[in-house]
């Protein structure tokens, strides 16, 4: 960890979110975070479509510690070739900084529209071509997101508290890695298709992101963002503690 920090953490709140991501240049009027009040199908359609990015915010158990202890060796050990090698990923390395690095996740993952020169854009081409460590070294050097997360982080309803068993992380949908390689001219569109034919394959990954964890997380194919979060919440986390505080929030249309 940095000697940075800890930050104060930001608050699962909507408005402390699109405030977040306006300063860094997000054009809050086409895309912006809204609450999802509940898993089941009723209230995930309520949601406005199309969902293009989903921020949990879970206990940090121990178990779900153990879990993810399993999974990153079995990645380690396994690797994951369907995992799209150009999905933005940042390391986490301030204390409580996940609000931050999940906003950043979602954003840079998710095609949305940013305004002219803005903040985030532009420390993100600044991020090109480094590695997951060096764009953490490079977001401790920018003063701009820890005043941007201090201003925001003291916006929520609830008395700001750096001593947190709670942790945000983004779920995105991503190409599969074959079909990133057509879209780059690495293999042919015959090449990909022969892979998932049949297997009811949209060509699209749930990909889960974690600024702690040594990478993006491959959950396998990806129908619809928002209800695959949902059953994967459901059957993970929901499954590894009996608290209450869970929350989601997706990026995408406004409500009207």
């Amino acid at each position: 960890m940095s000697s940075l920090g800890p930050w104060i953490p930001l608050e699962s709140n909507p408005e402390v979110f699109n405030k977040w991501a306006k300063r860094a240049g997000l054009l809050t009027k086409i895309d912006a975070f809204g609450d999802v009040y509940g898993l089941d199908d009723e209230l995930l359609a309520i949601v406005p479509k199309p969902t293009k990015a989903v921020i949990l915010l879970f206990p940090d158990v121990p178990d779900a510690k153990a879990h993810q202890k399993e999974e990153d060796e079995r990645i380690a050990r396994d690797g994951q070739p369907h995992l799209d090698p150009t999905v933005f990923y940042v390391k986490q390395t301030i204390g409580n900084a996940c609000g931050t690095i999940a906003l950043i996740h979602a954003l840079a993952n998710s095609g949305v529209t940013w305004g002219p020169s803005s903040p985030l854009h532009n420390w993100i081409v600044e991020c090109k071509g480094k590695t997951p460590e060096e764009r953490a070294k490079l977001l401790e050097s920018k003063p701009l997101f820890a005043d941007i997360h201090a201003e925001t982080a003291q916006d929520g309803q609830s008395a700001p508290n750096i001593d947190t068993d709670l942790h945000f992380v983004c779920f995105v949908a991503a190409p599969d890695a074959d079909l990133r390689k057509v879209a780059t001219g690495e293999t042919s569109p015959i090449d990909a298709a022969t892979r998932t034919e049949g297997a009811g394959d949209t060509g699209m990954r749930l990909v889960e992101l974690d600024g702690r964890r040594p990478g993006p997380i491959d959950h396998g194919v990806c129908n619809d963002l928002l209800k695959d979060v949902a059953k994967l919440v459901k059957e993970r986390y929901l499954t590894q503690t009996e608290s209450v505080y869970f929350s989601l929030m997706a990026l995408g249309p406004p409500l009207d």
